[in-house]
């Protein structure tokens, strides 16, 4: 079986890294991230997407991202 590779690491933070971010920080970051995936996505419609495991990685750190924003938010 392959070894996974990691994809960029710096720019797609991991959970505790997020933790650790302002609810200002996770929404600026949650914005921009959807906007990454909607980019994403407009370029698999017009098969410019050369990865397109790219998008399943995307969707998967706006669910995080929204989720550690949901925690900060019901603690406060």
């Amino acid at each position: 079986m392959a070894a996974k590779k990691k994809t960029e690491t710096a720019a797609r933070p991991a959970a505790q890294d997020l933790r650790s971010m302002s609810v200002e920080q996770l929404r600026t970051a949650l914005t921009e991230q959807r906007q990454e995936l909607m980019n994403a996505r407009f370029k698999h419609a017009a098969a410019q997407l050369e990865k397109t495991s790219e998008l399943k990685v995307m969707r998967k750190q706006v669910a995080r991202i929204e989720t550690v924003l949901n925690e900060k938010e019901q603690r406060a």
